[in-house]
């Protein structure tokens, strides 16, 4: 990837990323609160609903930053025609390489940012300090292989669709589309994939807010699943999904449509400087 490229994807991913996770917040609040074992109500209900916010804004442009700069690379890296049928591949395994990177930052935010979800009286640095001081750097990266195991998945559905509703449409109009159809195909794209992938999340919601001692903090998601899937049944495994659904369909909008004009933009002023 050439360095104005490479710079593209860097902003682009960080001003997307920043752009919906500050506006959709609330929306991912109350999914986090339907998820917990503790229940809506118990969990904070509809107070507090920005708890937790600074840690998401810290995380997020450095974490939507590190997945399309991978992303973008492992496209250039496996460059093929594109006509070919193995287009959709290379979609699925340059997303996949980018959410292992990603969350590598996504996970420690995420951790601190759904125990303030649910803890509203407690601030985001006390929690985050609570977490190293009685489970160390291990603490803050409780969930890791269930977020992975939550966002490849997604990844393979939701990249894949977008990279080709907007090669459909682009030749049923005989050109590129514009951001906001982008942004049209982002969020058909997203909604559907946190659809089908709603149980994952439950889980890693279950293990990343579960007490340091229990069975669940073990990090196991079958054993997650098992376990939702036994006390609440299938209610269980697709709670917050309307929540979910609605935050990730604006925020395919929002973050696909944003990353678009913003990379196109900067490539232009790259091509434009000297």
């Amino acid at each position: 990837m050439d360095r104005p490229g490479f710079t593209a994807s860097l902003v682009a991913g960080g001003v997307a990323g920043v752009s919906v996770d500050l506006i959709l917040f609330p929306l991912d609040t109350i999914k986090t609160r339907l998820q917990s074992s503790q229940g809506f109500h118990k969990a904070g209900g509809f107070h507090g609903i920005y708890a937790g916010v600074a840690s998401a804004a810290i995380g997020s442009f450095p974490n939507a930053a590190a997945f399309f700069i991978t992303y973008e690379y492992v496209k250039w890296f496996l460059h093929t025609d594109s006509s070919s049928y193995t287009m959709p591949v290379k979609h699925m395994l340059a997303a996949s390489a980018g959410e292992v990177v990603a969350c590598l930052i996504r996970v420690p935010s995420e951790v601190v940012k759904q125990r303030a979800q649910v803890s509203a009286a407690s601030r985001t640095f006390q929690i985050f300090s609570n977490i190293l001081y009685q489970e160390g750097i291990r603490g803050l990266y409780r969930g890791y292989k269930s977020t992975v195991l939550r966002e490849i998945p997604f990844s393979l559905v939701q990249f894949p669709l977008w990279e080709s509703l907007k090669a459909l449409w682009s030749w049923r109009q005989d050109r590129v589309v514009d951001p906001w159809q982008s942004a049209v195909c982002g969020a058909f794209a997203g909604g559907f994939a946190a659809v089908v992938t709603t149980p994952l999340d439950v889980a890693k919601t279950r293990i990343m807010l579960a007490k340091a001692s229990s069975s669940t903090a073990s990090g196991d998601v079958l054993s997650a699943l098992h376990g939702v899937w036994r006390t609440q049944g299938l209610s269980g495994l697709f709670a917050g999904v309307f929540p979910r659904v609605a935050a990730i369909s604006l925020g395919g909008f929002i973050f696909l449509g944003a990353y678009d004009q913003t990379h196109s933009l900067l490539l232009e002023l790259g091509k434009e400087s000297p």
